[in-house]
């Protein structure tokens, strides 16, 4: 049976460096939760401390209401699925499955029923006699997979499963994966570094960076709202422009370098005031136009690169500073470089934060880690 995961004031050291310090968190019952971050940010650390691997130098971690700190890993009921899939070599397919209900001890008919259950789940079971050598990187990760699931464990851990696949097995076993853990239910702890496949698995993203979660949220929550600047230049492709936000009243201002002048409507009020700021605005956000009347910021095409559905503008304003764009692409019409045009952009869906990045200052933002207690 799933069970939440609660974990408070965490603390990790190796020596005297200190990579996690005071960290808690709060995992539901049944939901895929993705710990992402660059190299180095504690993720794995933290996912190793979950399953037992890693020693635990403060706080309590709780399966349920059962506080595991000090209990075996082997006690824990987790099943575990590595980057480099960890099956037996010298077993079958077959052997590699039942492995763990042999050394629980099960029945050999329910071996068999089960062992049968999860390699027709996991799409493998024609392949039940070859050896792990017989196998493409995809196959053995799914035997991997079934191996942790077959023993019906509380939790299930997964640290980079796909990061040694090819582009496009990645892409196809994330959507296995995904299915599998809708259609059995099981609370799912997820480490990568891949942006990407973080949004297409996860009902929720904690962000991490230096051992510190910066925000933890749905994909959609982070992508549109990040919490702050590093949040909003980790999650996808964003253009970061040094501003000042101008108030009059009730309204405010964003005030480029050029001189260019931005109304925005939904910055929080206790914030509308003078103050220098940092805007993100996706590529996606800019709306270019060739009009030579037309008002908004100047800027001239360097490149352009045609990706089918999409074709990205990379161009420089007038006071140099380089931005991306992404425009549908058009039928026989691209941009050509040098020309000169205006952007607009989206103001309902542009950032803004405080000149530090410390903390975004628009309306919207929504952290789950300010409801963790």
């Amino acid at each position: 049976m799933s069970v939440d995961i609660r974990i408070r004031n965490a603390v990790k050291r190796y020596g005297d460096n200190t990579v996690i310090d005071g960290l808690s968190l709060d995992i539901r019952e049944g939901e895929f939760f993705t710990l992402l971050g660059p190299s180095g940010c504690g993720k794995t650390t933290l996912l190793r401390m979950i399953a037992g691997f890693n020693s635990i130098e403060g706080g309590d971690f709780y399966f349920g209401n059962d506080r595991i700190n000090d209990k075996d890993p082997a006690k824990r009921n987790i099943g575990m699925v590595f980057q480099n899939y960890a099956i037996f070599p010298n077993m079958t397919v077959r052997d590699n499955v039942a492995y763990g209900l042999k050394n629980r001890k099960v029945p050999k008919d329910e071996i068999q029923r089960e062992v049968d259950k999860f390699l027709a789940l996991m799409q493998i079971d024609q392949y039940r006699d070859r050896m792990p050598e017989h196998l493409s990187g995809g196959q053995q990760q799914r035997v991997a997979l079934a191996r942790a699931l077959v023993i019906k464990p509380s939790v299930l851990l997964m640290d980079e499963p796909l990061s040694n696949l090819d582009a496009k097995l990645r892409v196809e076993m994330r959507s296995a994966i995904k299915e599998i853990q809708n259609s059995i239910g099981i609370t799912t702890v997820y480490v990568t570094h891949d942006q990407e496949e973080a949004m297409a698995v996860s009902d929720r993203i904690a962000v991490m960076n230096e051992g510190v979660i910066q925000h933890i949220g749905r994909p959609r929550d982070l992508y549109q709202r990040p919490a702050n600047l590093f949040v909003a230049t980790f999650i996808g492709h964003t253009n970061i422009f040094d501003a000042e936000l101008d108030a009059i009243g009730d309204k405010a201002e964003i005030v480029f370098s050029d001189g260019s002048r931005v109304e925005v409507s939904n910055v929080i009020p206790t914030e509308r005031h003078k103050q220098r700021v940092k805007v993100s605005i996706r590529p996606e956000e800019f709306i270019i136009s060739t009009d030579k009347d037309g008002s908004g910021i100047a800027a001239t095409v360097d490149d352009c690169v045609f990706l089918g559905l999409n074709t990205h503008y990379f161009v420089h304003l007038d006071d140099g500073i380089r931005a991306e764009i992404v425009m549908e692409s058009e039928i026989d019409r691209e941009i050509e470089k040098g020309a000169r045009i205006t952007l607009t952009v989206k103001k309902e869906k542009i950032n803004i934060f405080t000149e530090g990045g410390e903390r975004n200052i628009v309306s919207g933002v929504r952290n789950d880690l300010e409801e963790v207690s």
